[in-house]
């Protein structure tokens, strides 16, 4: 597979290093199975019996087979899938409102499998937060009320988390609407609202279930757009479900596709635009604008000068044309976020990188 070039969203504000605070996720050999008896069958899972022969046979829905994902932490995790893909089972064994059948999941140190009822509510409170899709807001209460809710549960003292929500009701642009009810927003004020009371939980992972999916494509895009700004000044790490590969390109510092309840591939976007692992994954990026995902460190000659203007590594193709457009430039030179020289690429580079194979075979 391709080398891992994508920055992490720490990268993306400008720091060498992810926030000290920062917690890993890692989840090894992870299988669900539904069922009135799901270990009696663990073992022919394992072994390789279907899907299909688990439902029809044995009375059984497999739900996860085997799920290995390293999730660094201070990075946007995406895992995406059609609808059955096993995603949103997944995001929940995060914190354990799935129970799994076998395997291991650790958040930094901490084996959130082997928590017990009070260790496991204090993680779930104070170490994660979650944004769903249909906002969850509680409709009696306001927004500032909404936006408290966690630390109320944390039993913080009310100024104190006056203060906080009030902060975050301004960061996600919601000044002035305080003491408005979730039925008086329109859905992307209220998943704004459920945004606010996520980060003002203050907990380093966010798990985020399709959160912008019921929204309408120009308010999803803000959205898309306000996560990223707050991702850069907070750095945590963020585990967001989608069916959209766009909004997975987007936002997912590393992206992992599943179907059938397994993982089919993982990597940065672009290791999965420039080699998809079969056919099934061909067809989800076949018209994916690969001009917006390929960084240009991924196609430059290293350490080769040239004549042009110096681009960063971490550019996007469609940036680095534009510039060489610009400046009348046939070539850049490519340099890290301190200013060092790495190499050199060429329009033709990327003008080749940016057509699609069968485009390419056509001509």
């Amino acid at each position: 597979m391709a080398e891992d070039l994508t920055p992490t969203s720490a990268a993306r504000a400008g720091s060498d290093s992810v926030p000290s605070n920062a917690v890993n996720i890692s989840i090894k050999h992870l299988y669900k199975i539904f069922g009135p008896n799901p270990s009696k069958h663990l073992a022919a899972v394992q072994q390789g019996m279907s899907k299909q022969e688990l439902r029809d046979v044995h009375g059984h829905v497999l739900g996860l087979r085997d799920i290995n994902i390293d999730m660094p932490g201070g990075g946007i995790q995406v895992v995406m899938g059609l609808s059955g893909s096993g995603k949103s089972t997944l995001i929940r064994h995060i914190n354990r409102l799935i129970e799994p059948t076998a395997g291991e999941l650790w958040a930094g140190d901490q084996n959130v499998i082997a928590m017990n009822p009070r260790e496991l509510r204090h993680f779930r409170r104070e170490r994660t937060a979650m944004v769903f899709q249909n906002f969850a807001l509680f409709p009696h209460l306001t927004v500032q009320e909404n936006t408290e809710y966690g630390l109320q549960v944390q039993h913080v003292q009310h100024k104190k988390r006056s203060e906080a929500a009030a902060r975050w009701i301004e960061r996600v642009g919601l000044k002035g609407y305080e003491d408005s009810y979730p039925n008086q927003l329109s859905g992307g004020m209220q998943q704004r609202v459920g945004l606010a009371r996520a980060l003002t939980n203050d907990a380093p992972i966010l798990l985020m279930d399709e959160a912008f999916s019921a929204l309408d494509p120009m308010i999803r895009s803000d959205m898309q757009s306000v996560l990223l700004d707050l991702q850069q000044e907070l750095g945590k790490t963020i585990v967001f479900i989608t069916h959209d590969l766009e909004e997975a390109l987007r936002l997912g510092d590393r992206i992992a596709i599943l179907r059938d309840g397994e993982v089919i591939q993982q990597g940065t976007g672009q290791q999965i635009v420039l080699k998809p692992a079969d056919d099934y994954i061909s067809s989800f990026i076949k018209d994916v604008n690969r001009g917006r995902v390929i960084r240009c460190r991924t196609l430059m000659t290293p350490g080769i000068t040239v004549d042009g203007p110096s681009v960063d590594a971490s550019m996007v193709l469609e940036e680095v044309a534009r510039v060489l457009s610009a400046e009348g430039k046939d070539a850049a030179n490519v340099t890290n976020s301190r200013g060092k020289l790495l190499g050199s690429i060429t329009m033709n580079d990327l003008i080749a990188a940016m057509v699609p194979p069968k485009a390419e075979e056509a001509t």
